[in-house]
């Protein structure tokens, strides 16, 4: 059994939902839904306690933070032992100016997405930070120019049993 047929119609239309807008009640949840609350708040917690939803954030703008400087950064390691890779894993984590890293195949071993105020922070950012990483043997990196799509929502493929009230908007 996959993870989506664990997945009821009603739930998966509370997952668009939660995707779209986190801070609606439980009562609006459950009438874009077309569910009574207490069935809506006993999924949403069933899927909090399976890890489904993994919790609740808020979108903030960047650049009204001071963080100007989106920075596309792809990374090679010199080897891939396992202590190595486990080791520049976690300093990674560590480091709040990667807010996303991912293990990719092809001609890079991660890839980042760094945000700093400007490309004087990037540099310092870049020379202080991560080529002092160990086992780091190249670096590329990629200004963004402009943000043309930032989704937060998953496309979660819809099922022929989902209700229709569920499908409108």
């Amino acid at each position: 059994m996959s993870a989506q047929d664990e997945l009821d119609p009603y739930s998966r239309s509370l997952l668009r939902e939660l995707m779209r807008d986190s801070s609606q009640t439980v009562q609006e949840l459950a009438d874009a839904v077309g569910l009574s609350p207490s069935p809506c708040w006993k999924r949403i917690k069933a899927m909090e306690e399976r890890g489904v939803i993994r919790g609740y954030t808020a979108r903030v703008d960047p650049e009204r933070v001071g963080l100007g400087l989106r920075v596309i950064v792809e990374a090679n390691l010199a080897r891939h032992h396992e202590d190595q890779v486990r080791s520049f894993e976690d300093r990674i984590a560590a480091i709040p100016e990667i807010v996303q890293c991912l293990s990719t195949t092809g001609e890079s071993d991660y890839v980042m997405t760094v945000m700093v105020a400007d490309i004087k922070c990037f540099e310092r950012f870049l020379h202080g930070t991560l080529l002092r990483l160990p086992g780091i043997t190249h670096v590329r990196s990629r200004i963004v120019l402009r943000e043309l799509k930032a989704q937060g929502q998953l496309p979660l493929p819809a099922s022929a049993a989902e209700p229709s009230r569920a499908r409108r908007g």
